[in-house]
């Protein structure tokens, strides 16, 4: 991998909220928060944290990046998968990382805990392959629909007292 490629993968990487990766025998990508740091994507899944199934029998998966801003595709790159070992040095140096990007943890300060007894911390290690960079679109290329959900508002909206309705654009 060029260092200019390695500045993209990392750079992008370290700015973008979420990651998107193509998971083992999922039809589509799943999105992931994680934590850039010292070369690596680390990401917390399994027990009550992220559903991101398959990802800790994987040997590599394949990671899309996009657009913090615009949501578009910026790079994508594959990486080989490694889990991160409670009590280990890399445990030390990340997991408290990881906690104060952990957005609504139910548990505080216990979440660390929590993980290291039901959840996993894999880090995902960029392998020097990228499969797509900007401009470039990749073969077969379709939008991605969003997973499928129960969760949806069926009915007309709320009524707003004082809420007009807007004219369409001409």
């Amino acid at each position: 991998m060029s260092d200019l490629t390695t500045a993209l993968v990392e750079e992008a990487t370290k700015r973008s909220g979420l990651i998107w990766l193509a998971l083992p025998d999922l039809p589509q990508p799943r999105a992931a928060w994680h934590l850039w740091h010292d070369g690596a994507a680390y990401v917390v899944t399994g027990g009550i944290e992220q559903p991101l199934p398959g990802l800790p029998e994987a040997e590599r998966v394949t990671v899309t990046v996009r657009s913090k801003d615009k949501g578009g595709r910026i790079v994508s790159w594959v990486a080989a998968v490694s889990e991160v070992e409670p009590e280990s040095e890399e445990w030390a140096a990340v997991v408290p990382l990881l906690a104060k990007e952990r957005l609504n943890a139910p548990d505080g300060e216990r979440q660390t805990e929590r993980w290291a007894q039901e959840a996993f911390v894999m880090r995902l290690t960029p392998t020097g392959e990228i499969t797509e960079t900007p401009g470039e679109m990749p073969a077969g290329y379709a939008a991605v629909r969003p997973v499928p959900s129960p969760a949806t508002s069926v009915g007309m909206p709320p009524f707003m007292v004082g809420g007009r309705r807007r004219r369409p654009d001409r």
